[in-house]
């Protein structure tokens, strides 16, 4: 039996400033068994998202027991719980896990087989990890949230602008805009960032510095369709609403401090919605299931060449101290594409 081993993690007991010396520590677990539909994998590589800087930032509590982090996850299958029908030891599979468990900064992971998928046999474990949390986001916003047709010609003269295209959900969201035949407005603030959105198949780039609609107005279009914003809802609001076509859809991924004025969208008759992607495993929703048919139609689209990873920076090994490497460089805003981490 395996179960009493113990495992490497990276887990917390206080909420710090990530420069502090235990915000991020290196300790030994036990490792897990599988039950139910779970599965348990070997985890060879992890990203890190904002909401892991999120979730770690400071506040006033302890943990008693260490606090795991991690929600992006490429490894292989150790072995499967009793009810498990999906996947079998030894498969690779990639996934972004539940916001409400422990994460994948361990060496083992227990992960619900219903929102795990199998890896893209084109990528490396690394290239991997860094799509699933990204991908699940950007793929419900637009095909669940705002209703675009994945792949059907209907996007056609469409167009989307992403507020915050050079991040990990934008880079992933061109893509698939492009996918579904939409023309893609991204927004950057710097060369390297409207260059990397450019990279990932953006059509046209304009600055979130700005008001969208003049910018607009200088690339021949008066309003768009579709607007997906990862960069902070409040501040951009007003600009959305006056950018957005009468009867189109605004989706955000990022919460507010402030109430919003959706009198702002009445007249339009335009709608807006929330994703947050961890919102099926976290309920357990009847359809939580398509977060493994949506990870495996990702990776068909990646070994087809269609979807690319947006792996930008990679450090090894998976430890405390190459973790708060990558804390610091979400916190800082700059990012571009996603940093992964391999191997423990």
């Amino acid at each position: 039996m395996t179960e009493n081993k113990t495992m490497k993690a990276v887990g917390l007991h206080k909420y710090l400033p990530i420069e502090q010396t235990e915000s991020l520590l290196d300790v030994k677990l036990q490792k897990p068994t599988p039950r139910g539909r779970d599965l348990l994998v070997s985890v060879q590589a992890v990203s890190v998202n904002p909401v892991d800087v999120k979730i770690r930032a400071p506040k006033e509590r302890t943990e008693e027991e260490p606090r795991i982090l991690g929600w992006d996850a490429a490894g292989i299958v150790e072995q499967v719980g009793p009810d498990c029908t999906l996947f079998k030891p030894g498969d690779q599979v990639y996934y972004a896990g539940s916001i409400t468990r422990p994460g994948s900064n361990s060496q083992f992971q227990l992960v619900d087989e219903r929102i795990v998928g199998s890896k893209p046999q084109t990528l490396s474990f690394a290239e991997a990890a860094a799509l699933p949390l990204t991908a699940i986001t950007a793929w419900e916003a637009l095909f669940d949230r705002m209703g675009i047709q994945a792949g059907q010609p209907q996007g056609a003269g469409k167009t989307i602008l992403i507020i915050g295209a050079a991040g990990g959900v934008g880079s992933i969201a061109i893509q698939l805009a492009k996918y579904a035949g939409l023309t893609v407005i991204g927004t950057a603030s710097r060369t390297e960032s409207a260059a990397w959105a450019e990279e990932m198949g953006a059509d046209y780039i304009i600055s979130h510095y700005e008001d969208f609609v003049p910018q607009l107005n200088k690339l021949g279009l008066q309003h768009v369709n579709y607007i997906l914003c990862l960069n902070s809802t409040e501040q951009h609001w007003s600009s959305m609403a006056e950018a957005i076509a009468p009867q189109g859809k605004i989706c955000s991924i990022v919460e507010t401090d402030q109430p919003l004025n959706l009198t702002l969208l009445k007249n339009k008759s335009a709608a807006f919605c929330w994703e947050f992607m961890f919102t099926r495993a976290m309920y357990e929703t009847d359809d939580m299931i398509e977060q493994h048919n949506l990870l495996n139609e990702l990776a068909r689209l990646v070994d087809q060449g269609i979807i690319r990873t947006t792996l930008t920076e990679k450090l090894e090994p998976i430890h405390a101290a190459n973790l708060k490497k990558a804390h610091a460089a979400i916190e800082k805003g700059r990012t571009i594409g996603k940093i992964v981490l391999e191997n423990f």
